[in-house]
């Protein structure tokens, strides 16, 4: 083999490796992992510690799209279709209306604070108005805190839906500027975004179903059903693309029909795409990391900082503000949407297509766009933990299983197997009687493998293994984790105590001597909640009524309110 051959193969191979180890700076530092990558990508670059000349945009652009609609495909796999409904009113109003008003926002701003013309400001805009999914979808799944399900299936739903908006009005800025062919205004731009959307999400919802067609009838070797998954995403990316609709949509879309139906082999699908997923960022991040040339930041470093802050903190929290308070969100709520409103591949994407059409500036819009991704990773993402618990988003720890797999059996579709650690405080290790179809299959003490039987009594530390069925996981966590007594910021967010569902408004406040604020004073609580929240509150919603806040506790299977609780003299609202 030739040598070059050899250390392009080296570089490659050794960047990826480098990079999935410096990934533990992001489990143990809170770092947003697209910022690592994008720093060890700039260290192995032109103005970096390796040096390596890359100033390839075409290549890079290719590369990032395959790898953007291979992450936007697991991210629709990764989306329960119940946090989809719960968040789809918001999520799609950001991912439109706000994707707009953040374009016009940024250019505003560019326009008057920095002498830019109208059109490159409102490319500008166009080019870091949308959220980055990898980012937004890590920082909320790994980044070891628990968000209100309302908040977090908003920005994890809007996450995957606001890049076709942002891809759209780049492309048709870069349109205009190009004159490539008439361009296209007023209601022929209304139908031309209606055209791409609605492609998208039509051939997106066909192609999630055909995938799961093809997953469940064709009878393949095992191995390679994940690989036909992902090949059909991709094709389903490309033809979308032809026929004039949004590919980056449409593998969202058919991401969330085949990750919610029971297809074979799906705990196999799930862990191969989880590792390739990995790959695409890592390659994509890098690859943007190695394009940029940090010394040609430094001329724009003032105008970068400037459109970055004014981003962070006018921008995305005025259209957030804007989209969200018609549908009964909160101060707080808003605040916290707003906050998470990361930049990332997209932006950097979508800022090489400026240099790829020789547009004049096209370099520097490009260097512009990396220093606003670069600030909004290192202020928004290193401080999403602090901010949520300042804006009491933050929903107490609920201690599920320590491992959960999938089950590819015939007959056990729905099933997964689930391993718990006995907790000292939890109800088995007390001496509970478990139910019979939770009992543990195999139970590990220490090196020691037994079966239930020989295992006698659990004891802490014990690792239990056991089949179940999905809709028996939340159960399963009552028997075996851990109880405590509750904290300040448990009552704070659950309520001092417990109250029955059916209780009136007039009950309650005959009780606690106030006046029911023009409710109906024969309405329930939960008919009171579910008016409040359009039928869709979830756990820590809350009303105020008097001197008291009325919260939700649990909901049962069916998203119903199962529990709701008091909390007296509340100290703030959400």
């Amino acid at each position: 083999m030739p040598a070059h051959l050899d250390i392009a193969l080296l570089i490659c191979a050794g960047l990826v490796a480098i990079g999935i180890v410096t990934s533990l700076l992001s489990f143990r530092f809170g770092a947003p992992l697209l910022l690592v990558f994008l720093l060890l990508g700039l260290s192995a670059g032109e103005d970096g510690l390796v040096g390596i000349p890359f100033d390839n945009a075409g290549a890079a652009y290719i590369l990032c799209t395959v790898a953007l609609a291979l992450v936007l495909f697991d991210s629709g796999c990764g989306t329960r279709l119940a946090s989809f409904r719960l968040a789809a009113r918001p999520a799609l109003m950001l991912a439109t209306l706000g994707v707009a008003l953040t374009t016009g926002l940024l250019a505003l701003l560019a326009h008057y604070a920095l002498g830019m013309d109208w059109f490159t400001a409102l490319l500008l805009g166009s080019i870091v108005s949308s959220t980055d999914a990898a980012a937004v979808f890590f920082l909320l799944r790994v980044g070891g805190v628990e968000v209100r399900d309302r908040v977090r299936s908003t920005l994890e739903v809007e996450s995957g839906c606001n890049d076709p908006m942002s891809i759209f009005l780049t492309f048709t800025l870069i349109g205009i500027a190009t004159s490539v062919g008439e361009p296209v205004l007023g209601w022929s731009l209304a139908f031309e975004f209606l055209h791409e959307m609605g492609g998208g999400v039509v051939l997106g919802l066909a192609g999630g179903f055909g995938i799961g067609a093809a997953l469940s009838r064709l009878r393949l070797e095992r191995e390679l059903l994940p690989l036909l998954a992902l090949s059909q995403a991709l094709c389903l990316f490309a033809l979308t693309n032809l026929l004039g609709g949004s590919g980056f949509l449409a593998v969202y879309v058919a991401g969330l029909v085949v990750g919610n139906r029971a297809v074979p082999a799906i705990g196999m699908l799930r862990r191969f795409q989880a590792a390739f997923t990995w790959l695409a960022q890592i390659a994509m991040f890098i690859t943007l990391g190695m394009l940029a040339t940090p010394r040609e930041f430094l001329p724009l470093l003032g105008s970068g900082l400037l459109l970055g802050g004014g981003l962070i903190l006018v921008g995305r929290p005025l259209a957030v503000w804007i989209a969200l308070l018609p549908l009964g969100f909160g101060a707080r709520e808003i605040g916290f949407v707003s906050w998470v409103g990361l930049r990332g591949a997209v932006s950097l994407l979508l800022g090489m297509l400026p240099l790829l059409h020789g547009l004049e500036g096209g370099r520097d819009l490009f260097n512009l766009a990396f220093i606003i991704v670069l600030m909004s990773l290192l202020i928004q993402g290193w401080t999403l933990a602090p901010v949520a618990r300042w804006l009491g988003q933050v929903v107490p720890a609920r201690r599920g299983p320590v491992e959960r797999e999938a089950l590819d059996l015939p007959g056990l579709a729905g099933h997964d197997l689930v391993c718990y650690r006995i907790m000292r405080d939890s109800p088995v290790a007390r001496g509970a009687d478990l139910p019979r179809w939770s009992r543990p299959s195999l139970v590990v003490r220490g090196r020691e493998v037994l079966r239930l039987r020989e295992s006698g009594p659990l004891r802490p530390g014990d690792l239990v293994y056991l089949f179940a069925a999905e809709d028996r996981i939340p159960l399963l966590d009552r028997i075996f984790a851990a109880e405590r007594a509750p904290t300040a910021d448990d009552r704070e967010f659950f309520g001092d105590f417990a109250l029955e569902p059916d209780v009136t408004v007039g009950e309650l406040a005959e009780g606690y001597s106030f006046g029911t604020g023009g409710r109906d004073a024969r309405q329930t609580l939960v008919a009171a909640m579910a008016q409040e929240f359009d039928g869709a509150p979830t756990v820590g919603d809350r009303i105020a009524l008097g001197p008291v806040d009325v919260i939700v506790r649990a909901l049962d299977d069916s998203g119903r309110i199962a529990e709701l609780g008091l909390r007296l003299a509340p100290p703030r609202r959400h």
